[in-house]
């Protein structure tokens, strides 16, 4: 009599590992920051990204993306002396946005005077586990929109906090410290950009 095998599992039904989100986040980010996903969708993937069980979870939030984009690249040697990123941004009556794949220093500066600002944080790469940003908004507003799975912490004088995302985070997830001061302004952080 031939011995019983329980037939293999079919990987689509195969756990994802923490590895496995983190890179299907990363590749949704390069995604978002080429312009192929709308901020709805962005988020949207992201949340599913962040609470996906399975292979086949992660599979489906990639599926019409381009074989170009999909992989993740690794990164190249870091040289000797790399460039460190910008460490403030100043708007004087104007508008200031950031957005797709910049780099974001530990320590980063916000101050806009009478305009507005949008600093989007959801494509970015946060160079240290712990990032702080400082902001001044003088009869202005400034807008961080931070991806979910990214603990923020918020204080300071006129900052809100947009609490969408109601996913638990996984206690090495990466922490913004927004540390505010608004005059006849604000400062709000959210997962989404208000339209």
């Amino acid at each position: 009599m031939e011995p019983y095998h329980q037939p293999a599992p079919d990987r689509a039904s195969l756990r994802a590992s923490d590895q496995d989100r983190d890179e299907t986040v990363q590749r949704l980010q390069v995604a978002f920051a080429e312009g192929r996903l709308t901020d709805g969708e962005f988020d949207e993937r992201m949340r599913g990204a962040l609470a996906a069980r399975t292979y086949g979870d992660l599979a489906g939030l990639l599926a019409d993306l381009p074989a170009a984009t999909a992989p993740v690249r690794p990164r190249p040697a870091v040289p000797a002396h790399p460039p460190k990123p910008g460490r403030y941004t100043v708007a004087y009556k104007d508008i200031v946005r950031l957005a797709g794949r910049w780099r974001v220093p530990g320590t980063y500066r916000a101050l806009v005077y009478k305009g507005s600002g949008v600093i989007d944080l959801r494509a970015a790469e946060l160079t240290e586990p712990v990032t702080t940003i400082l902001a001044v908004a003088y009869k202005s507003d400034i807008q961080f929109l931070v991806p979910p799975g990214v603990r923020v912490e918020a204080s300071g004088f006129g900052v809100t906090r947009d609490e969408e995302w109601t996913g638990d985070l996984d206690a090495d997830a990466p922490v913004v410290h927004i540390r505010a001061f608004a005059y006849k302004g604000r400062v709000e952080t959210r997962t989404m950009p208000r339209h």
